[in-house]
């Protein structure tokens, strides 16, 4: 039955590619979206009552290929599925290429690969598709600087999944096999200091791929590339760089005697600070957007690296949040600028008058990014701070802060005149802001039924303390005032900002990140 996740949505690519009438590939695709996403919530449902396996190949045990559909693949798989169908309606008129549905066909395919394989050297093979995939997906219009941000992204990626491939040979090496859950019970029996270097290999590349600190200057591009199609932009932030968590989850959970959760702490606070710092400098919407996903991805590595059940259900509720919010910005991020012919964040004003929909859509997005009660980032937010230290309380205070001022920045462009207004007759399509408003909509509905959200996905029971909420819900309008304030008299005006946010690190310093980063890691893991 797992097989069949994975190779429908490539034969379904195949089809697509060489079927010649094009309009009517879009309609199947979006009806095959429809019933996949239907078998995805049956999978993820069966997977409540328990694990299921599917060895590929008809060998025994972990002689063949594993593939492996529990409480948290399952959630991934699905929130996988429902975010390509969003985004296939919402191309459905834009991208009228063979290739380019073929290309989000394969993508899907290999990404609930990803989220279902037990064999780590599968994984690695998935990820090297998928990474192909993306780099064309990036420069699929051809022009001069998409053409430069896709190979920046491929280079990058093929160097730094060298460190996954050496990582894997030792981890082969000492435990015999490439299944993780057949590693992790070997690893037990395995003395801790053999298994730091493979550890260490195998997170810096990990590290990499979800942008943590100082890894992250290829997300912007990637993500904020200006010829990558919107869907594809969406796509990356809100559901790609998933898989990279679910990667990291999964290691942590094999080298359980070696993994250490301080230093992705540490890493995490600093990379949510350096993001929300450099978004905040940007007048390109794209790129505050894609700078602020380097941020929440510090925010989620800082929750689930705490160490509390608390702040780990948080931090899950927040990868599921910033999926649907961070989706939806994109999607309205791409059709807004179409719409204005610019992306400069100075020079659009009045979406919510010109576009209602659109700016409802968005305004919404943005109230679940910050965090806004009765929205579902409050909810996710509100477990990262329960059960933590009074310090740990502070420094996500903080963080929270620094989100709320780069979407008042953000949200500037919903407001007001510009001499960028576009014509009358320039309109939005129907279909890009119904699918931006579904994600929106979600936003509040799994804010509103948050405990019921959490219990349904990942089959936890937790509970809200009303006076706690209400602590929060006041912390939460004194950061917004805070941050007002904050934006006007500072970001607004600052020159040190500006030219901040013209800083980015060339192919070389990238490398030389890299072997920091995992200097550091494998010397931090060896001390502690």
């Amino acid at each position: 039955m797992l097989t069949y996740f994975i190779i429908v949505p490539i034969l379904i690519a195949v089809l697509l590619f060489m079927l010649s009438h094009v309009k009517a590939g879009r309609a199947i695709a979006i009806l095959f979206q429809a019933g996949f996403t239907g078998a995805a919530f049956y999978l993820f449902t069966l997977s409540q009552q328990g694990e299921i396996l599917t060895t590929i190949g008809g060998y025994e045990s972990v002689l063949g290929i594993v593939l492996r559909a529990d409480s948290v693949s399952a959630v991934f798989v699905l929130i996988t599925t429902i975010f390509f169908l969003i985004a296939s309606i919402y191309s459905f008129h834009e991208k009228d290429s063979r290739l380019f549905w073929f290309l989000m066909f394969l993508w899907q395919g290999a990404l609930v690969g990803i989220f279902l394989t037990r064999d780590l050297f599968n994984a690695f093979v998935l990820i090297e598709v998928v990474t192909i995939v993306v780099a064309i997906l990036i420069m699929f219009n051809r022009d001069k600087r998409s053409m430069y941000d896709g190979m920046f992204y491929l280079m990058l990626n093929v160097l730094v999944i060298k460190f996954y491939l050496f990582g894997l040979g030792y981890l082969y090496r000492m435990a015999g096999t490439m299944d993780m859950e057949v590693a992790r019970l070997a690893l037990a029996n395995v003395d801790r200091a053999s298994q730091l270097l493979p550890y260490a290999l195998m997170m810096t590349s990990i590290a990499f791929k979800c942008a943590l600190l100082p890894l992250f200057s290829w997300l912007p591009k990637a993500h904020g590339s200006p010829a990558a199609p919107s869907a594809v932009s969406a796509i990356l932030s809100g559901l790609h760089i998933k898989c990279t968590i679910y990667l990291f989850l999964r290691v942590q959970e094999m080298f359980a005697t070696v993994a250490t959760h301080e230093f992705f702490l540490v890493i995490g606070i600093i990379t949510a600070v350096v993001g929300f710092t450099m978004a905040m400098s940007q007048s390109d919407i794209k790129l505050i957007l894609a700078y602020s996903t380097v941020s929440q991805i510090g925010l989620i590595f800082t929750a689930l690296s705490m160490g509390s059940y608390y702040s780990q259900i948080g931090g899950m509720y927040h990868i599921v949040n910033h999926a649907l919010f961070k989706g939806g910005l994109f999607l309205g991020a791409g059709a807004i600028a179409k719409a204005y012919g610019t992306r400069n964040i100075h020079q659009i004003r009045g979406v919510l008058r010109r576009y209602p929909l659109m700016g409802i859509a968005t305004l919404i997005a943005i109230l679940g990014m910050i965090g806004a009660p009765f929205f579902n980032g409050s909810i996710s937010k509100y477990f990262m701070v329960s059960d933590t230290t009074t310090q740990m309380n502070w420094i996500l205070t903080f963080l929270s802060l620094g989100t709320i001022i780069t979407f008042i920045k953000y949200s500037t462009m919903l407001f007001g005149k510009s001499d960028a207004e576009p014509k009358a007759d320039v309109k939005i399509p129907v279909e890009q802001q119904i699918s931006t408003f579904i994600l929106g909509a979600l936003c509040f509905v799994t804010g509103i039924f948050g405990l019921q959200s959490i219990r349904f996905l990942f089959n936890a029971t937790v509970y809200i303390d009303a006076l706690g909420y209400l602590e929060k819900a006041g912390i939460f309008f004194a950061s917004l005032i805070a941050g007002f304030f904050i934006f006007k008299y500072f970001v607004n005006t600052s020159d040190f900002l500006k030219r901040l946010g013209r800083f980015e690190l060339g192919f070389r310093s990238v490398c030389v990140c890299i072997g920091v980063f995992f200097a550091a890691l494998l010397l931090t893991v060896g001390v502690l």
